[in-house]
């Protein structure tokens, strides 16, 4: 589907997916580089969101760094899948919701401002389910950068240095929930942001590019929704790995071309023994599986037992929820 596009929306898709220009004027930054007029920028954006090929312009960030976050999986029987879903998709805290091919067949990502509440969330989906639940932490990320060439091209993996936490200050939190929500589709949409917040442009501005810097924010740019767009093959692969061997293994499997996420979250004793998650990003199964195939090639993951979990259903994507002020814990 990326192919039949005119050049200027491929482009558009392609190449502002990270990097979004910090400045008053952005979308005007994107038509020098692209060669036309800002108005054609934001016409082109505005229907592209329209035409679901795009989440939003805004951003993600860093996992756990303004609130708290997990990978869940539930074993749903066939006949309830729609159901389970929609009870998952209440939450407003799930921003990712998906079916897979496995016995733990609906996956979710879901936040809240802090630990005791995602704990209740989570809570609040088994008792609704009637359930079990994996609860599958975030340990320690080696690519969270969900942004990759449409065009096939070979993208550098994007080492990202620890998240510097002093920079973040209590009323980021309230700019970080904007972002994620999405920039409004207008000339200066910084300022359109600070007026809603009661804060100047220069403040906005500025405090987005410090948290871009210490790496609280992950990505600011263009958020393409990858199947609306023929990257249809797209594979959740979990492998288990020993201690010893996952910081290698990790930053191995990172590098990999065709890897779009790698990270280690926790595992759980007796259902869920892998701990090293990938994400391959694809348009076809084959192309894949060529990519698993190079994965179990590399000698830091010689023998490891794995599980590919291809998606089939998208239930719901959004950016994560992120609360103005932190909730109060009773």
């Amino acid at each position: 589907m990326l192919e039949r596009l005119p050049p200027l929306e491929h482009r558009l898709l392609d190449e502002f997916q990270r990097n979004f220009p910090i400045v008053p004027r952005p979308f005007r930054h994107m038509a020098e580089t692209l060669g036309c007029e800002e108005s054609d920028v934001l016409a082109l954006l505005s229907s592209q969101i329209a035409a679901g090929r795009i989440a939003r312009v805004g951003a993600t960030v860093r996992p756990n760094t303004v609130g708290a976050s997990t990978l869940a999986a539930l074993a749903v029987p066939t006949e309830r899948i729609d159901e389970v879903a929609e009870i998952v998709g209440r939450e407003p805290g799930v921003n990712h919701s998906y079916l897979r091919e496995h016995d733990w067949n609906l996956w979710f990502v879901a936040t809240a401002p802090n630990a005791d509440e995602l704990d209740a969330s989570l809570d609040r989906i088994r008792a609704a389910s009637g359930l079990d639940l994996l609860d599958l932490r975030l340990v320690r990320p080696f690519n969270i950068d969900l942004g990759f060439s449409l065009a096939g091209r070979p993208t550098p993996h994007l080492s990202r240095p620890q998240a510097d936490i002093a920079a973040l200050r209590p009323s980021d939190r309230a700019i970080l929930a904007g972002l994620t929500e999405g920039l409004a589709i207008s000339p200066r949409p910084y300022a359109d942001l600070a007026r809603r917040l009661d804060r100047s442009e220069e403040d906005v501005l500025g405090r987005i590019a410090a948290l871009s810097d210490a790496a609280i924010i992950t990505r600011l740019g263009v958020i393409v929704r990858h199947r609306s767009i023929g990257w249809r093959a797209n594979a959740m692969v979990a492998w288990q790995v020993a201690p010893d061997r996952m910081e290698a293994a990790g930053a191995a499997l990172a590098a990999l071309p065709g890897v779009t996420l790698c990270y280690e979250r926790r595992t759980v004793d007796e259902l869920w023994p892998y701990g090293l998650f990938s994400m391959i990003h694809a348009r076809t199964r084959p192309d894949a599986l060529a990519v698993i195939e190079a994965a179990t090639r590399l000698p830091e993951l010689e023998g490891t037992r794995y599980q590919i979990l291809f998606s089939e259903k998208c239930f719901k994507q959004t950016g994560a929820h992120i609360a103005a002020k932190p909730a109060e814990v009773a």
